[in-house]
Formats: C-alpha cells, sequence, structure tokens
C-alpha cells in the first residue's frame, strides 16, 4: 500500500472549475471518503487519481512517484464502481482471475491469489457460480475481490453501495470496514452518503463548488464544522441553522432574531461573538442541543409543532420558530402533537456559532 498526495490538484473544463487548488493527504493505510452533494467535484478528483481524466494544473503523487502523466494501468491502482461490471458468462473464479491473466501471471501463482482473496471476503463457495446467481451483497464481494487480487496500492471506491438496498447497505458498510482492517489497505472513497463516511472512513474530505471545505477525522467535523456548508451536510437530521444579531446591553452580550426570540449568552460564547467581523451570527444546534423547557426557563423561546416523527427509540420534532423551520429530539413516549405550543432552550455547551459575512466558525 502507499501513500497518495494531492498538491493544488485543478480540473477545468472551459470556463468552469471541477476541482479548485484542492490539496491533501492520504496516509498509507489510510481509509479517506470524498463526500459531498452532486457536482461538488469529488468523483472528478477520484478520476484524476484514477488517470481517467487529465489533469489541468497540479501534482498526485502515489508513495514517491509523481503519477500525472501515467498511463491508469500503470498507476498500481484497483478501482470498485457503482456498477459492478462483473462478466456475466464467467464464474466468480474467472472474474477473480482475469485481471491476472491479463497481466501474464503465472497459472499457479493466479490459482493461489485467487483462492486466498476468495477465503479473505468468504466467497470460497461461490467460486464456480455465475453473477446472475449472486445476492447483490455477494456481487459487490466479488467486485472487491477482483480488485483485491491485483494486490494494488491503492484502492479506489465510487460509491460501491449505492445500488443496494438499505438492509445491505449497512452490512456491507461493516464488511468493508472489516475488509480495511484486514488488509491495511490505502482507500479512497466517494460518496454522496455523509452516515457511510462518518461510519467507515478514519478521515472524510468534505467537498463543495470543486473546493475542498475540510479535511479530518470525522468526529472532528462532525464537532468541529469549519464553516455553515460542512455544519449542514454532515449529520442526520442536519444541524438546525439560524441567523441572529448580536448586540451588548449591561454587560451581557444577547443575540436576537427577526423571527421574535431572543437568548443571553455565557461569557464563552460572548467572547467568540466578539471576534466576528459582523453583528449578524449564524447560531448552530444539532437536534440534542435544544430542549423542551417550561416557558418560565432562562433563555425559552416560544416555537410551535409542525409536525412529529417517531423512530422508535427517539422521536423528531420539527417546529416552526419564526420563520424558521427547526429539528430537535424528545423521548420515544413524548406526546408532542402538531400545533402545540411550546418553549425551547439552547444548550450553549454545544451551540456552534459562525459569522455572519463569511460563514465560517468563530475561533474557541
Amino acid at each position: 500500500m502507499a501513500q497518495v498526495t494531492l498538491d493544488r490538484v485543478e480540473k477545468r473544463y472551459g470556463d468552469v472549475i471541477a476541482v479548485n487548488q484542492v490539496s491533501l493527504t492520504i496516509e498509507d493505510g489510510e481509509f479517506v471518503a470524498l463526500v459531498g452533494p452532486s457536482g461538488c467535484g469529488k468523483t472528478t478528483t477520484l478520476n484524476l487519481i484514477a488517470g481517467l481524466l487529465e489533469l489541468t494544473d497540479g501534482d498526485i503523487y502515489i508513495g514517491d512517484t509523481l503519477i500525472n502523466d501515467l498511463d491508469p494501468k500503470d498507476r498500481d491502482i484497483a478501482m470498485v464502481f457503482q456498477n459492478y461490471a462483473l462478466y456475466p458468462n464467467k464464474t466468480v473464479y474467472k472474474n477473480l482471475a482475469f485481471p491476472l491473466q491479463m497481466r501474464k501471471v503465472k497459472k499457479q501463482d493466479i490459482d493461489a491469489r485467487v483462492r486466498e482473496t476468495a477465503r479473505l471476503l468468504s466467497i470460497e463457495q461461490l467460486l464456480e457460480r455465475r453473477p446472475r446467481e449472486l445476492s447483490g451483497g455477494q456481487q459487490q464481494r466479488v467486485a472487491l475481490g477482483r480488485a483485491l487480487v491485483r494486490n494494488p496500492r491503492v484502492f479506489l471506491m465510487d460509491e460501491p453501495l449505492s445500488n443496494l438496498d438499505a438492509k445491505l447497505r449497512v452490512q456491507m458498510r461493516a464488511e468493508l470496514k472489516r475488509f480495511h482492517q484486514d488488509i491495511n489497505a490505502t482507500i479512497i472513497y466517494v460518496t454522496h452518503d455523509q452516515l457511510e463516511a462518518v461510519t467507515m472512513a478514519d478521515k472524510m474530505a468534505v467537498m463543495s463548488g470543486g473546493y475542498l471545505q475540510q479535511y479530518d477525522a470525522p468526529d472532528v467535523v462532525y464537532n468541529h464544522p469549519v464553516n455553515t456548508f460542512v455544519a449542514g451536510f454532515v449529520g442526520s437530521p442536519a444541524m438546525n441553522l439560524l441567523r441572529a444579531r448580536a448586540a451588548r446591553e449591561q454587560d451581557v452580550t444577547r443575540l436576537s432574531s427577526g423571527d421574535g426570540w431572543s437568548v443571553p449568552l455565557n461569557d464563552a460564547l460572548a467572547s467568540r461573538v466578539a471576534t466576528s467581523s459582523t453583528d449578524e451570527i449564524v447560531v448552530g444546534l444539532r437536534h440534542n442541543a435544544i430542549r423542551l423547557v417550561d416557558g418560565a426557563a432562562t433563555g425559552a423561546v416560544p416555537a410551535t409543532v409542525y409536525t412529529v416523527e417517531p423512530t422508535g427509540d427517539i422521536t423528531f420534532v420539527h417546529a416552526r420558530l419564526g420563520d424558521a423551520m427547526i429539528v430537535f429530539s424528545v423521548g420515544p413516549a413524548s406526546t408532542l402533537a402538531a400545533d402545540d405550543q411550546i418553549f425551547l432552550q439552547f444548550d450553549q455547551e454545544h451551540m456552534h456559532l459562525f459569522d455572519g459575512a463569511t460563514e465560517q466558525a468563530l475561533a474557541r
């Protein structure tokens, strides 16, 4: 396996910049997810690493080797695609053996590597079957095996689970994570599903509009988003983002909204607000950082229940806060119903604050 380095990588299509000055390093043996909405540049970045697209600018290294001008076959990478691209007329054994046959590997070595790969992926019993006789999860394992059998330096995966049903996707997430742990592979994984990135990756690269927004461990990205885009994209349900204005009166900094709510801030948050370039602040709150309280509670703000979504162990409540819609969570025994008038309190220990002009997080 090997380290992969992107240094100011850029891809242009005329005046359109699909990937804009992206720099990041995937360490040897790391599982890194490129995540973001459709059109953010994540698949283009993967294809640049694979050599399926030509760089406009910048450099890409695998290990110490500059690969900008290398053909895909010479980059020592293996790709796993959204559609498994298995040969329907070949058995699983022959699908696994084919990449080695194309490289003129000796027959006895091919057999040994195919059987060892099948053992690693627990598909030994499938070797004589054809793809049409396999379930979606089994086909996915065979597609992984065809990449693994080559013993590449880097695995590139482009939304490999998107064709599976929800239950099988959960199962295959666990399989992929174990696969990574067992062989200590360097994996670059593209997905639009941030839950896949959070659950499987060592690091996640959040992209938007061709730019790399944040690159860090999933828990850091979730707990310390660098801007409002990352805050709103990572997490399910999405972080509530509310605009307010800050004003200091009688030694108390208060955030007030045009939607009719106002809350005094503790000293720590007041110090962060003081670093903003403007008095407009974006307040970020996860669903579990908003509490249902009595109207007499400090900082209580009035709201109206819009809809209630029980999910078993937790219930999500959508509520109107003036013109804004927010989501918070309560226990499964909640009796809240649509149109109930309620009061909410913001947990300031878990409140995120962003500069209203730059939308960047205010330093802690």
